[in-house]
């Protein structure tokens, strides 16, 4: 598949940063996913990268030997090593979310706009799930600004349900935020839910993988057939 979560490393900030200032009007300092990361237990960030980026300062990426990626389930308590060159392989997206006793509570995220509506902001909500199931996590719940229909859709296509208003919670509007949680995820009833919608996310975005390869295909120019020569 064209996009693989990871867990996010300290590799990954600046580019993380790069799309926090695109996505939110008042983005996380730096020195926040530092400390996120290296001294909050209860925090876990993850990246989605773009195993179709390529770097053109690169010049070992041609040759690279393919990376083998796991599914964010089998990563329970691990972080991978990040890539020995982190241009290699875009970072287009990121999240995370806070352990509060038996709350995974999600805190953040963002999808570059060149890869919206692509399905990556689904695939990093399907990866907090994961995570909450790894770390014990009974509901997970968020806030979501009242104007931001898309995401709450979203969210509701995963179970979540309105829970309350915190008003004036945005600093740059003082727009309020939806409270929205989750049911019980350990329910066979969710569970089962949430893994129809993943497989079906899954499929989705293999199929647009492999139309995507087709069309750049078709794309390219065809050998001009009295001339000789080929032009590629």
């Amino acid at each position: 598949m064209r996009y693989v979560i990871e867990r996010m490393t300290m590799a990954d900030i600046p580019r993380v940063i790069e799309i926090e200032k695109l996505a939110y009007s008042s983005p996380w300092p730096p020195s926040a996913y530092r400390k996120e990361l290296q001294e909050n237990r209860y925090a876990h960030y993850i990246v989605v990268r773009d195993t179709t980026y390529r770097s053109p300062s690169d010049p070992a990426a041609a040759t690279e030997a393919p990376r083998r990626h796991f599914p964010l389930s089998l990563l329970s308590g691990r972080v991978p090593s990040p890539p020995a060159r982190s241009d290699r392989t875009a970072v287009v997206g990121f999240a995370g979310l806070w352990l509060m006793i038996d709350e995974a509570h999600i805190t953040t995220i963002a999808t570059h706009p060149d890869h919206r509506g692509r399905g990556v902001g689904e695939l990093m909500l399907g990866g907090l799930i994961d995570i909450g199931y790894e770390i014990g996590a009974r509901h997970v719940t968020l806030e979501v600004r009242v104007s931001n229909f898309v995401a709450q859709n979203l969210y509701r296509k995963y179970g979540f349900r309105d829970a309350g208003i915190r008003r004036r919670y945005y600093s740059d509007n003082h727009e309020d935020a939806l409270i929205m949680w989750t049911p019980q995820i350990h329910d066979s009833a969710y569970r089962a839910d949430f893994l129809r919608l993943k497989a079906a996310l899954t499929t989705r975005m293999e199929a647009d993988a492999e139309r995507a390869d087709t069309d750049s295909v078709d794309a390219r120019p065809h050998p001009v057939a009295d001339s000789g020569t080929g032009q590629r």
